[in-house]
């Protein structure tokens, strides 16, 4: 085994990890009738998700999302392990996959007849992270605009994709979409397929908790928070299932399941001369999928930084720009660790299981914290039918998680308990050596004058909900 270096053919299994999701989908479904319920269905539940979220993200309004939340019912050691998983291995995994899947496409018209060089594809993609990296620091508006743009460009060209699927069905191309055909099942459903199509949804509306790791920088969070959220979720399901209905308007089943892009190859067959859209079109929503897992992990560490889990220089922001520049550097560096490694392929199947853990460990606590304190104002107060479906739902996927790819789920939970020993040595342990202390007080104050960082001022209000409101 490489440790090192990628091949060209272990490279391109990355990028069909993120590209081919709708492809992963319907081969697990079986038929194109089962996908698109999936497709629905996997938007219903993240709506459901999504809900508990916002009554999480008003009651608790803290950044950080899952760990803040998780910290706050469960204590300081279940909240670490989400950290320490989330910085370690997660979000600079999820940049590294992005990112090289971003420079693949810029490179590919280049190298029409064969694999961009994985040398040039990764720096390239270290160039990207770097240069968004630099953008992040220095301006949050900046950081929400190239946000705004690009997932702008992103739907039009799902916009485009829609459309001339629609004027495909007009003209009677509608044949894998009529009951009889879009049910025959290529194999006999069971089951655990149809749990792995489901996690393959998951993982394409993975995302629909991000707000929630910005809460503190949200205008208004208890009227925005929700609101965006019950926007966005119906929004997204809409334009994916649409998207799958245009992809069967003008390509077979096995048409799609042999495509290493859908999307490119749904271009060259229906957009002739303009097909040239597509590609660009996923380069710039990797791009902007880069800015945006940049933008919410810097402030998962400025979080944990803040609780004692990581050191003080990441909580502490630009005295001028009012960014999380020792956050953001981390995370950066993190990232271009991972690309040098090079070993995404593995990486990204522990990161699908721990986020998904993440996920039913924090809807969990609003439970707990319902039964905890009840008398807690909640702003938004989720019927508990919402939550109970939720958790039934996600139980029964992480069970066939486990069933199917008990070593990747065994990798995960270990990669996760590691962090046990360190919570213990470096957060637990007050009594280190003083010589220990001035050296982190040293190389905190020289991070302060490198980065030009400050502790923010905090606002008592924002803590409210939790102490003054509060009849425990």
């Amino acid at each position: 085994d490489t440790v090192h270096t990628l091949q060209p053919s272990q490279t391109n299994k990355v990028f069909d990890e993120y590209l081919c999701i709708n492809n992963h989908l319907l081969e697990h479904a079986g038929s194109v009738g089962l996908s698109l319920i999936v497709w629905v269905c996997g938007g219903g539940i993240c709506a459901l998700g999504s809900m508990c979220y916002a009554e999480l993200g008003v009651t608790i309004p803290k950044s950080g999302g899952d760990y803040s939340y998780v910290t706050e019912i469960f204590g300081g050691l279940v909240g670490f392990l989400l950290l320490w998983s989330a910085v370690l291995i997660m979000y600079p995994t999820t940049l590294a996959v992005i990112a090289l899947t971003f420079s693949n496409y810029v490179l590919q018209p280049a190298f029409q007849d064969c694999f961009p060089p994985f040398i040039a594809t990764k720096l390239l993609a270290t160039i990207c992270v770097l240069f968004l990296t630099w953008v992040n620091c220095s301006s949050v508006r900046w950081a929400t605009r190239i946000q705004d743009i690009f997932t702008i460009g992103k739907l039009l060209a799902l916009v485009l994709i829609i459309i001339v699927g629609l004027v495909q069905i007009s003209r009677g191309h509608y044949d894998a979409l009529q009951p009889s055909v879009a049910f025959e099942f290529s194999q006999d459903p069971s089951v655990g397929q149809i749990a792995l199509a489901f996690l393959q949804a998951s993982f394409a509306y993975s995302g629909w908790n991000f707000l929630n790791y910005v809460t503190e920088e949200v205008v208004e969070p208890r009227k925005n928070l929700p609101r965006a959220i019950y926007i966005s979720i119906p929004l997204v399901t809409l334009v994916y299932t649409m998207t799958n209905i245009a992809y069967f308007s003008s390509m077979t089943p096995e048409e799609l399941l042999s495509s290493n892009a859908v999307a490119v190859t749904f271009g060259e067959k229906l957009l002739g001369m303009f097909s040239w859209v597509m590609p660009i079109s996923v380069a710039l929503s990797t791009f902007g999928g880069i800015n945006g897992y940049l933008f919410t992990s810097s402030r998962l560490c400025f979080s944990g930084a803040r609780e004692g889990h990581l050191p003080y220089l990441l909580a502490m922001i630009h005295l001028k720009n009012c960014t999380p520049i020792p956050a953001l550097l981390l995370c950066c560096f993190a990232t271009v660790v991972i690309l040098c490694i090079g070993e995404t392929h593995n990486l990204i199947n522990y990161v699908s299981f721990i986020n998904y853990l993440s996920y039913g460990v924090t809807i969990a606590g609003l439970l707990y914290l319902r039964k905890k304190r009840p008398n807690l104002a909640r702003p938004i107060k989720v019927n508990l039918l919402i939550p109970i479906s939720y958790l039934i739902f996600w139980a029964v996927l992480l069970g066939f998680s486990l069933y199917s790819e008990p070593v990747v789920c065994g990798l995960g939970m270990v990669i996760m308990l590691t962090g046990v020993p360190v919570y213990f040595v470096g957060v637990q342990w007050k009594e280190k050596p003083k010589w220990l202390y001035r050296l982190v007080e040293k190389l905190t104050y020289k991070g302060q004058k490198v980065c030009y960082v400050v502790f923010p001022q905090e606002d008592p209000s924002e803590t409210e909900p939790l102490t003054a409101k509060a009849t425990d």
